[in-house]
């Protein structure tokens, strides 16, 4: 046929909008959040987070949403659910209906109930009071709802609860940091397994040279740009800045990641009502280094903090182009030292590995590489040397360049 009408075929690239992969880190630790209690708890910014949630997927039918939960022991999947914990809540359901017989509202399977995570109640823990309860009475009411947001809210609040329900006193009591350096590397396997999936489902329709036209380059770095599945990190922070000092190496570590692959990460920081100007530095480090976006909420409300979601975070990458983003210029870029995990303000770095130390290292051996540093005469009094005094030459009258030029006198 193209002998016929003697013209050239190609095939045209799609115009579709590329999809757009969010991967949101939750900070779940139970003491900041108890701590919250009183302007915004777990249950009111879970709500907003789902409603968050919706808006994203809603703007492509081709986006992607994942959660990670960064608790205080564990950094752990809340969607999509893993295949094992699929099969072991299979597993639990039939045992269920096997034991009694009957099928009853507080007997179906788990992907079929609705959990709710309720505040008035309050549980206390090793005198820490948390304001989450779990509800597992109320089945799905609407079965109307569209399906990719009732699966995401389904299994989310799933394993939300089934978290907070195996939270005990020691692990509260023993760590009361968020794990977001595992939350993190969570994060980027995940971003790039779905790379590499979506590169070889829309990787195939490929131009070649024989029948490309002049201009073939320029289509092909075109199409290899449409292809690339967009992704960006949401961290939710209310942890403060000195429970993650000791976990500077990794976080560092997954934010050159991010940095080298061009994935922003944004902040949403909740700060404490007992240090409301604390604001966590390492992942204002993570904001700058990645072009991502850092908001320190001032008003923790559920309200405030849906309309800093969706006023600020919701954009993609290609819609922030065209946007006045928020920045910061009072980024603070101090580092956490590798002998104490304290953030300082002047250390001594290693000239071999570049770690950071508060003080010379004992022996002056370097503890991370264990090379042997030469610190001279550190902490000595230094040596005062007197100012020279310069000397004068003298004035020489035989010198025919500082003899004055005679007056002529009259003839």
């Amino acid at each position: 046929m193209n002998a016929v009408d003697g013209s050239q075929h190609y095939e045209q690239p799609s115009s579709e909008q590329n999809p757009s992969l969010l991967t949101i880190i939750l900070d779940t630790n139970p003491v900041a959040w108890s701590l919250l209690s009183g302007t915004l708890s777990l249950s009111k910014a879970v709500a907003s987070l789902l409603v968050f949630i919706n808006a994203h997927l809603a703007c492509n039918y081709t986006n992607k949403v994942a959660v990670v939960a960064s608790h205080c022991d564990t950094a752990q999947w809340l969607y999509p659910t893993s295949a094992q914990q699929h099969l072991q809540n299979a597993r639990q359901a039939k045992r269920r209906l096997d034991d009694s017989g009957l099928v009853a509202n507080d007997q179906l399977s788990e992907p079929t109930k609705r959990f709710r995570i309720n505040g008035p109640k309050d549980d206390s823990t090793n005198g820490i009071k948390l304001k989450f309860n779990i509800d597992q009475r109320k089945p799905i009411a609407n079965s109307d709802k569209y399906r990719p947001f009732r699966v995401v809210e389904e299994e989310l609040l799933d394993n939300l609860s089934k978290l907070l329900s195996t939270t005990g006193p020691s692990g509260i009591s023993s760590n009361t940091s968020t794990m977001v350096a595992g939350a993190l590397t969570l994060a980027l396997s995940y971003i790039n397994r779905q790379n590499s999936a979506f590169a070889e489902s829309s990787g195939g329709a490929t131009n070649t040279a024989d029948s490309a036209p002049p201009n073939a380059s320029s289509r092909a770095a075109e199409t290899n740009d449409k292809n690339l599945l967009h992704s960006r990190i949401l961290i939710i922070s209310v942890s403060p800045a000195h429970d993650l000092a000791h976990q500077y190496i990794p976080i560092m570590n997954s934010i050159f990641a991010c940095q080298r692959l061009s994935i922003p990460i944004d902040i949403c920081q909740i700060p404490t009502p007992n240090a409301p100007s604390s604001s966590t530095v390492f992942l204002q480090q993570a904001s700058d280094a990645t072009k991502g976006v850092y908001i320190p909420l001032s008003n923790a409300t559920s309200g405030g903090l849906l309309q800093y979601l969706m006023m600020a975070f919701l954009p993609t990458q290609a819609s922030r182009i065209h946007l006045v983003l928020p920045t910061r210029v009072d980024v603070d870029f101090r580092a956490a030292c590798f002998c104490h995990r304290r953030v300082v303000d002047i250390g001594f770095v290693c000239s071999i590995c570049l770690s950071i130390f508060c003080n010379p290292p004992e022996n002056g051996d370097c503890l991370t590489c264990g090379t042997h540093l030469e610190l001279g005469d550190y902490g000595g009094r230094p040596m005062v040397v007197p100012r020279q005094k310069k000397r004068k030459k003298p004035r020489s009258t035989l010198d025919p360049s500082r003899v004055s030029t005679p007056t002529p006198g009259p003839a």
